[in-house]
């Protein structure tokens, strides 16, 4: 098949990126023809928290990347959905992931509309962890361009119904594994690589820093003097999107400097390994979410994990058999932790992990979307 995928690719930064990118990896090698189109401008300034939205990583040469969407531009939204029909592929993916990008993808879906063509939208969120009023004005005019989608959580699925009043076709399909950032290296060479001490444990809070995110949580749950009996420290690896003092202030409250290792910017995609690589455990104290990319990089290096009950995390992290699921709560935090630093569960729940981690293949992914 001819296949183009629509949203944020090379040169933007981040896992969506890094999910675009490789799904077309797995389209080319089921034998297909892809293509991503991406932003020439993919947000106003405003609207992007971070230092900065691109990557200074290479680029990908073997992925055809063209830039062509500036995402407040209607007329590049016309012209794409008109290159698009030109071109007659059997399916254009629709990489959704928030209200403001609504009205750019519907319009690009209605001028790219053909006989031969499917329009399918591969939900991120229906619905973002910090909704605004754009989230009930927008995503029907997304939603009633599109003939089918596949969404990687229940939750998600839910939200989509509410804006689809035609019943059109869904898939339900986990978010796979996260298996390009390079294979798992040597403990100690990874600790080395950080500026670590490799004796110590480490519980890792990965990705960038929202409220949403929950960060505050897992400190107040550090802050239990539990935790002080074992040679664990936590380590803060993600870019602040937001205010960082109230972050600062828990830690100087509890007196926690010597055990937060604070590695705040954008982590490149040559050093994820080494992070994952000295964890013994990830931690996702999320006060809300759909499904987890990060949970997903954790899969892939064998890490346990820690959730909390939101959204579709729970879906993928059966609870004491790869890890936690608890309540959003520090002192239900905490309580998971002592137990698998004291009982030493760490090798139980990688010996899980591994046959658990079968279930998210990229040829599952494929495989859904090209049910639609």
């Amino acid at each position: 098949m001819h296949i183009i995928i629509i949203g944020t690719a090379y040169p933007y930064r981040g896992g969506l990126s890094a999910y675009n990118e490789r799904l077309a990896r797995q389209f080319q090698r089921e034998g297909h023809e892809v293509e991503i189109i991406t932003f020439t401008l993919q947000y106003p300034g405003f609207l992007f928290p971070g230092k900065t939205q691109f990557s200074s990583e290479p680029r990908p040469e073997e992925l055809k990347i063209t830039r062509m969407i500036s995402s407040v531009n209607p007329f590049s939204w016309m012209k794409t959905g008109r290159k698009i029909k030109k071109k007659a592929p059997d399916k254009v993916i629709f990489c959704y992931w928030m209200a403001f990008m609504a009205p750019c993808f519907g319009t690009i879906a209605r001028y790219a509309k053909n006989r031969k063509t499917k329009m399918i939208g591969l939900i991120h969120n229906m619905i973002p962890h910090e909704p605004t009023i754009l989230d009930r004005l927008f995503p029907g005019y997304f939603v009633d361009a599109m003939d089918g989608f596949v969404a990687m959580a229940g939750s998600v699925v839910s939200d989509i119904n509410s804006f689809d009043k035609k019943l059109k076709p869904k898939q339900l399909s986990p978010h796979p594994i996260y298996d390009h950032y390079g294979e798992k290296v040597d403990r100690s060479l990874a600790a080395m690589r950080l500026g670590l001490h490799e004796q110590n444990n480490y519980i890792l809070f990965f990705g960038f820093i929202r409220h949403y995110k929950g960060l505050d949580l897992l400190l107040r749950a550090f802050a239990d003097e539990r935790l002080r009996k074992f040679p664990v420290k936590l380590i803060v690896a993600g870019e602040f999107y937001e205010n960082p003092e109230p972050y600062l202030k828990l830690i100087k409250k509890f007196k926690l400097g010597n055990h937060v290792e604070l590695r705040t910017k954008f982590i490149e995609d040559k050093d994820v390994k080494n992070y994952f690589s000295v964890a013994d455990i990830v931690a996702q104290p999320y006060r809300s979410a759909t499904q987890s990319g990060v949970s997903q990089i954790a899969y892939h290096y064998e890490n346990p994990m820690l959730v909390t009950d939101v959204g579709g995390l729970a879906e993928i992290v059966p609870h004491n058999k790869v890890g936690y699921v608890v309540d959003v709560n520090p002192d239900k935090i905490a309580d998971a932790l002592v137990d698998f630093f004291a009982n030493k569960r760490a090798e139980e729940f990688k010996f899980n992990i591994r046959e658990e981690k079968k279930k998210y293949d990229w040829s599952r992914m494929t495989e859904a979307i090209n049910l639609i």
